[in-house]
Protein backbone atom coordinates (compact mmCIF):
# COMPACT_ATOMS: atom_id res chain seq x y z
CA UNK A 1 0.00 0.00 0.00
CA UNK A 2 1.52 3.45 -1.27
CA UNK A 3 0.98 7.25 0.03
CA UNK A 4 -1.67 8.86 -2.16
CA UNK A 5 -0.14 11.26 -4.79
CA UNK A 6 -0.15 14.70 -3.55
CA UNK A 7 0.77 18.30 -4.82
CA UNK A 8 4.75 17.91 -4.23
CA UNK A 9 4.99 14.35 -5.35
CA UNK A 10 3.39 15.33 -8.94
CA UNK A 11 5.76 18.42 -9.14
CA UNK A 12 8.34 16.18 -8.22
CA UNK A 13 7.77 13.21 -10.61
CA UNK A 14 7.45 16.47 -13.18
CA UNK A 15 10.74 17.24 -12.48
CA UNK A 16 12.68 13.67 -12.08
CA UNK A 17 16.34 13.51 -12.74
CA UNK A 18 16.67 16.98 -11.86
CA UNK A 19 17.92 18.34 -8.61
CA UNK A 20 15.04 20.81 -7.66
CA UNK A 21 12.84 16.90 -8.17
CA UNK A 22 14.95 15.75 -5.55
CA UNK A 23 15.07 18.35 -3.28
CA UNK A 24 11.58 18.32 -3.40
CA UNK A 25 10.63 14.51 -2.06
CA UNK A 26 13.30 15.16 0.41
CA UNK A 27 11.30 18.38 2.00
CA UNK A 28 8.11 17.09 1.33
CA UNK A 29 6.81 16.87 4.53
CA UNK A 30 8.42 20.28 6.01
CA UNK A 31 6.78 21.83 2.58
CA UNK A 32 3.25 20.92 4.12
CA UNK A 33 4.50 21.84 7.89
CA UNK A 34 5.17 25.15 6.26
CA UNK A 35 1.96 25.76 4.66
CA UNK A 36 0.37 24.66 8.21
CA UNK A 37 2.11 27.36 9.41
CA UNK A 38 0.90 29.99 6.76
CA UNK A 39 -2.75 29.12 7.47
CA UNK A 40 -2.27 29.62 11.05
CA UNK A 41 -0.46 32.66 10.62
CA UNK A 42 -3.50 34.38 8.10
CA UNK A 43 -6.49 33.30 10.53
CA UNK A 44 -4.10 35.15 13.80
CA UNK A 45 -3.95 37.93 11.37
CA UNK A 46 -7.34 38.25 10.33
CA UNK A 47 -8.95 37.69 13.79
CA UNK A 48 -6.44 40.07 15.82
CA UNK A 49 -6.54 42.90 12.77
CA UNK A 50 -9.36 44.78 14.17
CA UNK A 51 -9.93 43.66 17.89
CA UNK A 52 -12.62 44.81 18.93
CA UNK A 53 -14.87 44.95 22.58
CA UNK A 54 -17.32 43.49 20.82
CA UNK A 55 -15.52 40.71 18.73
CA UNK A 56 -16.49 39.47 15.03
CA UNK A 57 -17.11 35.79 14.69
CA UNK A 58 -13.67 35.06 14.26
CA UNK A 59 -12.30 36.48 16.81
CA UNK A 60 -14.69 35.54 18.85
CA UNK A 61 -13.83 32.07 17.76
CA UNK A 62 -10.44 32.52 18.66
CA UNK A 63 -11.09 34.18 21.58
CA UNK A 64 -13.07 30.94 22.57
CA UNK A 65 -10.55 28.63 21.72
CA UNK A 66 -7.85 30.39 23.49
CA UNK A 67 -10.35 30.48 26.79
CA UNK A 68 -10.34 26.73 26.34
CA UNK A 69 -6.72 26.01 25.87
CA UNK A 70 -6.76 28.00 29.24
CA UNK A 71 -9.21 26.28 31.13
CA UNK A 72 -7.93 22.69 30.45
CA UNK A 73 -4.00 23.69 30.76
CA UNK A 74 -4.73 25.62 34.32
CA UNK A 75 -7.35 22.84 35.08
CA UNK A 76 -4.62 20.28 35.12
CA UNK A 77 -1.56 21.94 36.52
CA UNK A 78 -3.09 24.70 38.30
CA UNK A 79 -2.42 28.57 38.43
CA UNK A 80 1.01 28.35 37.51
CA UNK A 81 -0.09 26.74 34.21
CA UNK A 82 -0.99 29.68 32.68
CA UNK A 83 2.75 30.44 31.82
CA UNK A 84 2.74 27.19 29.65
CA UNK A 85 -0.20 27.65 27.17
CA UNK A 86 0.84 29.54 24.44
CA UNK A 87 3.17 26.67 24.47
CA UNK A 88 0.59 23.79 24.25
CA UNK A 89 -1.98 25.97 22.23
CA UNK A 90 0.57 26.21 19.80
CA UNK A 91 1.06 22.65 19.61
CA UNK A 92 -2.83 21.56 19.68
CA UNK A 93 -3.72 24.67 16.54
CA UNK A 94 -0.11 23.71 14.94
CA UNK A 95 0.06 19.56 14.83
CA UNK A 96 -4.58 19.71 14.50
CA UNK A 97 -3.75 21.73 11.00
CA UNK A 98 -1.18 19.05 10.28
CA UNK A 99 -3.77 16.54 10.78
CA UNK A 100 -6.28 18.01 8.70
CA UNK A 101 -4.62 19.16 5.65
CA UNK A 102 -3.63 15.51 4.78
CA UNK A 103 -7.63 14.97 4.03
CA UNK A 104 -7.43 17.73 1.26
CA UNK A 105 -6.94 15.98 -1.94
CA UNK A 106 -3.63 16.46 -3.49
CA UNK A 107 -2.25 17.47 0.29
CA UNK A 108 0.00 15.08 2.85
CA UNK A 109 -0.34 15.35 6.64
CA UNK A 110 3.17 16.37 7.83
CA UNK A 111 2.22 14.54 11.18
CA UNK A 112 2.44 10.95 9.19
CA UNK A 113 6.03 11.65 8.99
CA UNK A 114 8.07 10.25 12.19
CA UNK A 115 10.78 13.37 11.55
CA UNK A 116 8.14 15.81 11.83
CA UNK A 117 6.70 14.31 15.21
CA UNK A 118 9.61 13.31 16.77
CA UNK A 119 10.80 16.59 16.32
CA UNK A 120 7.61 18.20 18.35
CA UNK A 121 8.48 15.76 20.85
CA UNK A 122 11.71 16.75 21.32
CA UNK A 123 10.54 20.00 21.87
CA UNK A 124 8.32 19.12 24.39
CA UNK A 125 11.17 16.85 26.04
CA UNK A 126 13.55 20.12 26.01
CA UNK A 127 10.58 22.38 27.36
CA UNK A 128 9.77 20.06 30.18
CA UNK A 129 13.31 19.82 31.13
CA UNK A 130 13.96 22.80 30.86
CA UNK A 131 10.71 23.96 33.11
CA UNK A 132 12.00 21.36 35.59
CA UNK A 133 14.91 22.87 36.25
CA UNK A 134 13.55 26.28 36.20
CA UNK A 135 10.76 25.39 39.24
CA UNK A 136 12.99 22.88 41.24
CA UNK A 137 16.10 23.93 40.94
CA UNK A 138 19.32 21.97 39.44
CA UNK A 139 19.58 20.31 43.23
CA UNK A 140 15.13 20.06 43.30
CA UNK A 141 15.22 18.16 40.14
CA UNK A 142 18.21 16.02 40.88
CA UNK A 143 16.21 14.93 43.85
CA UNK A 144 12.77 14.36 41.99
CA UNK A 145 14.68 11.60 39.37
CA UNK A 146 15.81 10.18 42.77
CA UNK A 147 12.63 10.11 43.96
CA UNK A 148 12.91 12.61 46.63
CA UNK A 149 14.33 10.26 48.74
CA UNK A 150 14.03 10.87 52.70
CA UNK A 151 15.20 9.60 55.76
CA UNK A 152 16.19 5.82 56.02
CA UNK A 153 15.57 5.65 52.27
CA UNK A 154 18.33 7.94 51.34
CA UNK A 155 20.73 6.12 53.05
CA UNK A 156 19.94 3.07 51.54
CA UNK A 157 21.55 4.06 47.73
CA UNK A 158 20.44 1.16 45.99
CA UNK A 159 16.62 2.60 45.87
CA UNK A 160 17.53 5.98 45.28
CA UNK A 161 19.66 4.99 42.54
CA UNK A 162 17.26 2.53 40.91
CA UNK A 163 14.33 5.63 40.98
CA UNK A 164 17.35 7.51 38.87
CA UNK A 165 17.43 4.98 36.33
CA UNK A 166 13.79 4.01 35.87
CA UNK A 167 12.85 8.21 35.92
CA UNK A 168 16.03 8.61 33.38
CA UNK A 169 14.63 5.56 30.90
CA UNK A 170 11.33 7.32 31.11
CA UNK A 171 12.13 10.66 30.11
CA UNK A 172 14.36 9.47 27.57
CA UNK A 173 11.54 6.93 26.33
CA UNK A 174 8.79 9.85 26.49
CA UNK A 175 9.89 11.83 23.03
CA UNK A 176 9.77 8.21 21.35
CA UNK A 177 6.55 6.95 22.45
CA UNK A 178 4.97 10.27 22.09
CA UNK A 179 6.24 11.10 18.55
CA UNK A 180 5.15 7.25 17.38
CA UNK A 181 1.45 7.47 18.82
CA UNK A 182 0.62 10.44 16.90
CA UNK A 183 2.91 9.45 13.53
CA UNK A 184 1.10 6.06 13.16
CA UNK A 185 -2.21 6.78 13.74
CA UNK A 186 -2.56 9.54 11.26
CA UNK A 187 -0.37 7.59 8.61
CA UNK A 188 -2.48 4.51 9.24
CA UNK A 189 -5.56 7.18 8.70
CA UNK A 190 -3.87 8.46 5.21
CA UNK A 191 -2.99 4.59 4.10
CA UNK A 192 -6.27 3.43 4.56
CA UNK A 193 -8.09 6.83 2.77
CA UNK A 194 -5.65 6.14 -0.13
CA UNK A 195 -6.45 2.42 -0.24
CA UNK A 196 -10.23 3.13 -0.08
CA UNK A 197 -10.10 5.99 -2.74
CA UNK A 198 -8.30 3.39 -5.09
CA UNK A 199 -11.97 1.57 -5.82
CA UNK A 200 -13.26 4.70 -7.09
CA UNK A 201 -17.06 5.36 -7.25
CA UNK A 202 -17.52 2.30 -5.89
CA UNK A 203 -15.79 2.45 -2.80
CA UNK A 204 -17.45 6.61 -2.50
CA UNK A 205 -20.09 6.14 0.06
CA UNK A 206 -17.17 4.10 2.27
CA UNK A 207 -14.66 6.76 1.75
CA UNK A 208 -16.58 9.78 2.91
CA UNK A 209 -17.43 7.94 5.86
CA UNK A 210 -13.70 6.92 7.12
CA UNK A 211 -13.19 10.71 5.67
CA UNK A 212 -15.33 11.84 9.05
CA UNK A 213 -13.50 9.24 11.17
CA UNK A 214 -10.13 10.57 9.90
CA UNK A 215 -11.67 14.00 11.23
CA UNK A 216 -12.27 13.05 13.96
CA UNK A 217 -9.29 10.86 14.40
CA UNK A 218 -6.96 13.76 13.61
CA UNK A 219 -8.78 16.20 16.74
CA UNK A 220 -8.53 13.29 18.99
CA UNK A 221 -4.70 12.88 18.26
CA UNK A 222 -4.00 16.61 18.50
CA UNK A 223 -5.54 16.32 22.26
CA UNK A 224 -3.95 13.46 23.21
CA UNK A 225 -0.14 14.98 22.08
CA UNK A 226 -1.03 17.99 24.16
CA UNK A 227 -2.85 15.86 26.87
CA UNK A 228 0.21 13.87 27.70
CA UNK A 229 2.53 17.03 27.14
CA UNK A 230 0.14 18.61 29.93
CA UNK A 231 0.94 16.02 31.98
CA UNK A 232 4.62 15.64 31.73
CA UNK A 233 4.76 19.24 32.92
CA UNK A 234 2.43 18.74 35.57
CA UNK A 235 5.04 15.91 36.75
CA UNK A 236 7.78 18.06 37.18
CA UNK A 237 6.09 21.42 38.70
CA UNK A 238 3.66 18.94 41.80
CA UNK A 239 6.48 18.73 43.91
CA UNK A 240 7.35 22.31 44.52
CA UNK A 241 3.40 22.79 44.96
CA UNK A 242 2.77 19.63 47.46
CA UNK A 243 5.94 21.36 49.63
CA UNK A 244 4.01 24.86 49.34
CA UNK A 245 1.12 22.87 51.26
CA UNK A 246 3.07 21.09 53.46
Amino acid sequence: MSEAPNLVTILAEGLKGTQIGEGLLVWESIIFSLLAVTVIMLVAYLASRKAENVPGRLQAAVELFVSGIDDFVCGIIGPKGRAYVPFIGTLFVYILFMNLIGLVPLFKSSTASWSVTLALALCVFCYVQYAAVKELGFLGYIDHLLGRPRGIVAFSVFIPVMMLILHVVSELVRPISLSLRLRSNIWGDDMLLSFIAGFGLKGLPLLIFNSFLAILASVVQAVVFCLLTTIYFTLVLSHEEEEVLN
